[in-house]
């Protein structure tokens, strides 16, 4: 059996379905949606392409599908991508933007992965010919994962959008955790998809679903989309019993991420109070804390080990970082003990 934690903050790919996203699951219509005929499905892509601000929209089963599917339309073998050097797509997808489409990369570096314009703008390479590998694609990730859940400007994103399209440079959006940089700043979903050619957001995060991704795009794009899925082996039959979670949490999950948010920044706040050094609670934007163990005694690894030994569950996110991730499943009494515990070893 599994160990139950007093507070599993590894990560919100955790999330349990509630029993009423079971019900929906079960009674969800369905069909083949390689033939595109799975009525929950095409209603589920519906809704989040509009809400995007997009025409289209495919499911995917993963979030790392939706994000390979959006390279992959925009990118030819032998072309790159730019990305921040934390960047999702490049760190903890297992290159396979290298090993399933021939895609090369460069990293701008950046602090806590927040976009800073000059950073892919001087990197980005067009017009070199046969002399230089051509940039087609700027990533960019919102909110960030390694970053720590920071939230991406939209001014900063407008700019890179002018001067990219001008250059013929296509924008991608990893909005794993886009929902929570809308609950954050209240900014419309549409506003943040509108500046991107393709965006991927998950369902299977903050939002508690069990599976599934969605990427939006033009009607044009996703055409070439389904086809690529399919290739990639993410063609699926009577999806819409997933689909149908994904639905339920679009209507019942977003707006309770302010939740996690108000946890994981309390958390941020009492610990920060004990340990300043470690973590700050003014850069605590989402959902994430990040904790910087370099002036402690603890490794990463003999922190996460500390803490597990006595029932909260963490991850080693780097050389010198421990990351908290709060989800739907770790309440104000889970986020009690972890605050206690945590507070106590750097105590």
């Amino acid at each position: 059996m599994p160990r139950r934690w007093v507070a599993d903050l590894l990560s919100d790919t955790l999330t349990q379905p509630t029993q009423a996203m079971r019900s929906a699951m079960a009674q969800a219509p369905v069909g083949d949606d390689v033939f595109g005929e799975d009525p929950t499905v095409n209603e589920l892509e519906s809704r989040v392409a509009a809400l995007l601000g997009h025409e289209a929209a495919l499911f995917a089963p993963t979030g790392s599908m939706a994000n390979q599917l959006g390279m992959r339309l925009h990118v030819e073998a032998g072309q790159e991508i730019i990305a921040d050097t934390l960047a999702h797509v490049l760190r903890a997808e297992l290159g396979a933007a290298a090993v399933l489409s021939g895609i090369s990369s460069r990293t701008w570096p950046s602090e806590r992965g927040r976009l800073v314009p000059s950073g892919p703008l001087g990197l980005m390479s067009v017009g070199a010919g046969p002399y230089q590998v051509g940039t087609a694609l700027i990533v960019v990730e919102n909110t960030h994962n390694f970053g720590g859940g920071t939230i991406q400007s939209l001014d900063a994103i407008r700019e890179v959008r002018s001067v990219s399209r001008e250059a013929g440079v296509a924008m991608h959006l990893d909005g794993a955790r886009l929902w929570n940089a809308h609950v954050a700043t209240g900014i419309p979903l549409s506003d943040y998809g509108r500046e991107f050619d393709t965006v991927s957001v998950c369902l299977s995060k903050g939002l508690g679903a069990p599976v599934g991704s969605v990427l939006v795009g033009s009607a044009a794009l996703m055409e070439r989309a389904r086809i690529w899925r399919k290739r990639f082996g993410g063609g699926m039959r009577q999806v819409g019993i997933l689909a149908a979670a994904g639905l339920y949490a679009l209507d019942h999950n977003i707006e309770r991420l302010a939740d996690d948010h108000a946890r994981a920044k309390r958390f941020a706040a009492a610990v920060g109070e004990v340990a300043p050094s470690v973590v700050s609670p003014d850069l605590v934007e989402t959902n994430i804390v990040m904790l910087d163990v370099s002036q402690t005694s603890f490794t990463p690894a003999e922190l996460v080990d500390a803490t597990g030994a006595r029932g909260i569950r963490t991850y080693a996110a780097g050389p010198s970082a421990v990351r908290l991730v709060w989800h739907l499943d770790v309440d104000d009494a889970a986020t009690d003990a972890a605050t206690d515990v945590v507070a106590d070893l750097l105590r």
